[in-house]
C-alpha cells in the first residue's frame, strides 16, 4: 500500500516505522523543521545534549518504549535514574515519592497516611478502570481518602492541572492511570529525547520510509475509489491509506468535508494548552529535588517546577542548571499571549520561594514554548466520547493524544497508540 502519515511525533513515527518494516510505501509529513512533535527538543551553544521543549520522562514500566528501542537496537541508550519528587505544604517541601516518604509526611495524621497508602495499593492492583471512569476523581478520592487528605495531597494537583473550571469533572479512571503503572525510577535517552526521536526517524528511513520536514498538510479529501488525496504546498498526492496524528482542531481544519456529525463529535473533545518557560541558571536552584508540585492556592503562578539538572547532570549542558516552569492553561489564557520577558517577569519571583538567595542575575538564558493542545480533559465515561481510529472515510485514520485515554499523554503511550493503529490498518 501507499501510506501517508501526518505528524512526525512519537505516534506518527512509530506507525511509519511499522508500515515501512512491513514493506509498504510510506511518506511521513511534518509541518515543523524537525521530528519529535511535542517530544522535540533544542540545543543551546555549549550543550552536548538536547533539552526537551516540554519536560518529558519515561517510567521504568513503559513497555512500549522498551519494545521499540529494542526493535531499533538502541536499548542500551535508555537511562533510568531515581530523582526526588517533592510536595509543597505550609511553606516547606517534603519528599513525596515513596511509601516511606508518605509515612513521614507531617501534613496529615498517621491514620490518613495509612489510608492514603491502602488507596494507592488498591489503584496499583486493580485493572478495572472502566468501572472507575463512571466516578469523578474529586468525589471518589474525597470519599475513600477522606476530605482532609484529599484536600492536602491530591486536590491541589488536580486543580493545578485542569483548572478550577474542569478539575472536579475529571473522571477517576484518568487518576487511576497515573497511579497504576508508574515507577520511582524515571527514564530518559542518552543525548535527550530529540536524539531518541532522531533515532526513530532514522529507523523509518532505514526501512525505506520517507520523511518530509517543513511540509504541512493543508487539506485532505476522499476521492474516487475511497482513496485519500493529500495536499501540501508542493502539490497534491493520492494515497491508499492516510493516518493523521493531529489535534482535533487540526483534523477539522484539514478535513472539513468529513461528515458533519463526526466533526461535531470531535468538537466536543475538550483540552488545555501548555506554557513552559525554560531557564538556564548559573547556580543550582534547589537542594537536589527534581520535581516540585506547586499548589496554585499557595500563590505560585504555575503548576510545576522541574529542575532538570537534578535528573541529568549539568555537565551535558555546558554547566548550565536548567529549570522548567510549566502550566496547563486554556487557549485564551494571558500566558498564551505574553512575551517571553513578561513570562520571565511573572514566573521568576516564585523561584525565590525555592531558594531565598535566588536573583534575576542567576538567569543566563530563557526559552518560552507554548502549544494549544497539550492535555485532553477526560469527563465521566469518557471512553464513550472518543471516536474509533478509523474515520467515516474508510481509508483515513486518526490517532491523537485524546486516544491514549485512560492513560495520560506521554511518549510511551503515543508510541503504543501509533503501533496499535498501524496494526489495525495493516490488518
Amino acid at each position: 500500500m501507499k501510506i501517508a502519515v501526518i505528524g512526525a511525533g512519537p505516534a506518527g513515527l512509530a506507525a511509519a516505522f511499522d508500515f515501512a518494516r512491513a514493506g509498504h510505501d510510506v511518506s511521513c509529513y511534518e509541518a515543523s523543521g524537525q521530528v519529535g512533535g511535542l517530544a522535540g527538543g533544542f540545543k543551546a551553544e555549549g550543550w552536548d545534549w538536547s533539552l526537551e521543549k516540554y519536560y518529558h520522562h519515561w517510567f521504568q514500566s513503559d513497555q512500549a518504549i522498551h519494545q521499540i528501542a529494542n526493535d531499533l537496537g538502541i536499548q542500551d541508550k535508555l537511562l533510568f535514574p531515581q530523582p526526588v519528587t517533592a510536595l509543597f505544604h505550609e511553606g516547606r517541601f517534603y519528599a513525596f515519592d515513596s511509601p516511606i516518604s508518605v509515612l513521614k509526611f507531617p501534613g496529615i495524621p498517621l491514620l490518613d497516611r495509612l489510608r492514603f497508602g491502602f488507596v494507592g495499593l488498591y489503584l496499583r492492583l486493580t485493572s478495572n478502570w472502566k468501572k472507575l471512569e463512571g466516578y469523578k476523581a474529586h468525589d471518589w478520592l474525597t470519599r475513600y481518602l477522606g476530605k482532609r487528605a484529599y484536600q492536602i495531597l491530591w486536590e491541589p494537583m488536580l486543580e493545578g492541572k485542569f483548572g478550577e473550571k474542569y478539575y472536579k469533572q475529571v473522571n477517576m479512571a484518568w487518576f487511576w492511570a497515573r497511579i497504576h503503572a508508574r515507577t520511582r525510577c524515571l527514564g530518559t535517552y542518552t543525548g535527550g529525547f530529540q536524539a531518541f526521536m532522531e533515532a526513530l526517524a532514522e529507523g523509518v528511513r532505514n526501512q525505506g520510509g520517507k520523511i518530509h520536514l517543513s511540509e504541512p498538510v493543508l487539506n485532505l479529501e476522499e476521492v474516487e475509489g475511497g482513496k485519500i488525496q493529500l495536499k501540501t504546498p508542493r502539490g497534491e498526492e493520492t494515497f491508499d491509506r492516510v493516518l493523521t496524528t493531529s489535534s482535533p482542531q487540526v483534523l477539522q481544519k484539514t478535513a472539513p468535508t468529513l461528515p458533519a456529525q463526526y466533526l461535531e463529535k470531535i468538537q466536543e473533545l475538550k483540552s488545555l494548552g501548555a506554557v513552559v518557560l525554560v531557564l538556564a541558571l548559573k547556580r543550582p536552584l534547589g537542594p537536589g529535588i527534581y520535581w516540585y508540585n506547586l499548589p496554585k492556592k499557595a500563590g505560585f503562578p504555575f503548576l510545576c517546577l522541574v529542575e532538570h539538572t537534578c535528573f541529568i547532570s549539568p555537565e551535558h549542558y555546558g554547566g548550565d542548571h536548567l529549570v522548567y516552569c510549566g502550566d496547563y492553561v486554556p487557549e485564551d489564557h494571558p500566558y498564551m499571549k505574553m512575551t517571553e520577558e513578561e513570562v520571565v517577569e511573572a514566573f521568576s519571583p516564585s523561584l525565590a520561594r525555592i531558594n531565598p538567595d535566588f536573583s534575576r542575575e542567576w538567569i543566563k538564558g530563557a526559552w518560552l514554548f507554548r502549544t494549544p493542545y497539550a492535555q485532553p480533559i477526560p469527563f465521566q465515561n469518557h471512553s464513550n466520547n472518543i471516536p474509533q481510529f478509523q474515520t467515516p472515510w474508510k481509508n483515513l485514520y486518526w490517532a491523537s493524544m485524546s486516544h491514549v485515554y485512560p492513560w495520560d499523554r506521554g511518549t510511551n503511550f503515543a508510541v503504543e497508540m501509533g503501533r496499535n493503529v498501524a496494526r489495525e490498518i495493516l490488518a
